[in-house]
């Protein structure tokens, strides 16, 4: 008669200790990633970070190179606003390539001769363009992917919520290689009351593609950032386009009511606020008192 051998009893090994065969060691602060894109909690292999993470890093930063130094395509984003029935000129600023947009920002911020002479030629073809209430400028500034992805999204809804609030807006000017200050230029010729530029921000590790929004109520050249109210990362997996629209209407809104902008507008838009629901009295513009 075969004797029957005992079955092994040893216990099954626990999945929520550290493998042992591993070489890496992990984080505690590990189970915090899943609320933040932020690079914490990577563990270690010996005194480096463990092979996956180094990589991925190193993909991040190739993405942020990208953003900065990849060309604006002016052409495809006039064709997407033309798609939504919405005029745009193209202009550029007095820079002559990226790498002089990356040393010289103020270069960035003044517009080409050749530029000037657009606007002067479009304002004196259209009488009514100075009567404007406002000028949206798009500038690919440290991310051109970032206009790629957001920009007429965003433009488009705005507009529309804009319009139907009875407020005007000259063309949209695309304008490659420039800075923020640079619509006030444009803002300026045109004669809007208002410019709202929207421009590529400098990419971090883990947003590439955020879009600014920048508000400027009686720009002019020489206006500085204390008279600028902003809307920062504007992005799949940050500020969504719909909010930042909702927010971009609010400050629009206030900055007419009180005539100003930047440091004395405070943002106190409440939760249940609601675009452009009450009357807009606007007082006439500097071209409606020539």
């Amino acid at each position: 008669m075969t004797k029957k051998m005992p079955t092994s009893s040893a216990p099954a090994p626990d999945s929520s200790l550290p493998d042992a065969a591993s070489p890496v060691t992990q984080d505690p602060w590990a189970e915090l990633r899943r609320f933040t894109d932020a690079r914490i909690g990577l563990g270690r292999c010996g005194t480096s970070l463990p092979v996956a993470h180094w990589l991925a890093f190193r993909l991040a930063h190739a993405r942020a190179r990208d953003a900065v130094l990849t060309p604006l395509d002016s052409d495809k984003i006039r064709n997407m606003l033309k798609q939504q029935g919405i005029e745009s000129l193209h202009l550029s600023s007095a820079v002559r390539d990226k790498q002089e947009f990356l040393t010289r920002p103020d270069k960035g911020r003044r517009l080409s001769p050749e530029s000037r002479r657009v606007l002067d030629a479009y304002r004196e073809n259209h009488p009514s363009c100075p009567s404007a209430d406002l000028c949206l400028v798009v500038s690919d500034g440290l991310s051109a992917r970032a206009i790629h992805e957001n920009a007429v999204p965003f433009i488009t809804l705005f507009l529309n919520r804009a319009h139907a609030a009875g407020l005007t807006c000259s063309p949209v000017v695309v304008v490659e290689n420039g800075r923020v200050a640079a619509g006030d230029e444009i803002a300026a010729r045109l004669g809007a009351r208002l410019v709202v530029v929207l421009i590529g921000e400098r990419p971090g590790l883990s947003s590439p593609n955020s879009l600014g929004v920048y508000m400027t109520y009686a720009p002019a050249p020489g206006c500085t950032d204390e008279a600028r109210n902003c809307i920062s990362n504007i992005r799949s997996g940050g500020l969504s386009t719909e909010e930042a629209v909702r927010k971009l209407c609010y400050l629009v809104e206030q900055a007419f009511a009180g005539q100003f902008s930047g440091v004395r507008l405070k943002d106190d838009m409440p939760d249940n606020y609601l675009p452009f629901t009450h009357p807009l009295h606007l007082e006439p513009g500097p071209a409606d008192n020539n």
